[in-house]
């Protein structure tokens, strides 16, 4: 991925939102009349991709212009990930995501579903179903990256390298890619 190069990043109000929606719920909770702001968004899927040759996680890493704003830096390590905006079975939609960022055919039944989770319970709560697939270079299909135009770099990182991974905290990184880190030593590795 080439060097992030951010020039004249500013907030603009949202209007005709492509992907999420804003709201004020107000309500009562015991009584007492509340309100609370609120994101509608996108479910989605997240894929735990394990390279048996190189003995490695297969992520992505990309710029995300949330945590520019938090970091000033905005490059993310994250798993393979994508939204559920078709008719299509979540398995689908997880091995559509595997070939377009990380470039590796990968059958719907190879891939495991670990489970489901909410994320950004703060403000938004959509579902997250999470899912592991194994991948060999000889699936490999392509360079991924994405499709139109995403700038995901795919990287690889050894399985010796991730359980210190998890706790660097100079890395910005979802709690997603943490948990299923997690799981894979405990469930697969153990």
């Amino acid at each position: 991925m080439h060097e992030n190069k951010i020039e004249n990043f500013k907030l603009n109000p949202l209007e005709n939102s492509e992907y999420i929606d804003t709201y004020l719920a107000t309500y009562t909770q015991d009584g007492i009349d509340k309100d609370w702001e609120i994101v509608k968004a996108h479910d989605s899927v997240a894929i735990l991709i394990y390279h048996k040759d190189k003995d490695a996680f297969v992520l992505v890493k990309q710029f995300r212009p949330a945590v520019y704003l938090n970091n000033n830096i905005g490059l993310t390590v994250e798993l393979c990930a994508g939204i559920v905006d078709k008719d299509i079975p979540l398995l689908e939609i997880a091995r559509e995501e595997i070939e377009e960022e990380c470039g590796f055919c990968v059958a719907s039944e190879n891939i495991e579903r670990i489970t489901a989770f909410h994320t950004s319970v703060g403000f938004a709560g959509s579902k997250q179903g999470l899912y592991y697939a194994e991948v060999e270079e000889s699936m490999k299909t392509s360079d991924g990256g994405g499709i139109d135009d995403e700038q995901i770099e795919v990287i690889y990182l050894s399985r010796e390298e991730a359980k210190a991974f998890i706790y660097d905290e100079s890395i910005a990184k979802t709690p997603g890619l943490m948990f299923a880190f997690m799981w894979w030593f405990d469930k697969i590795r153990n």
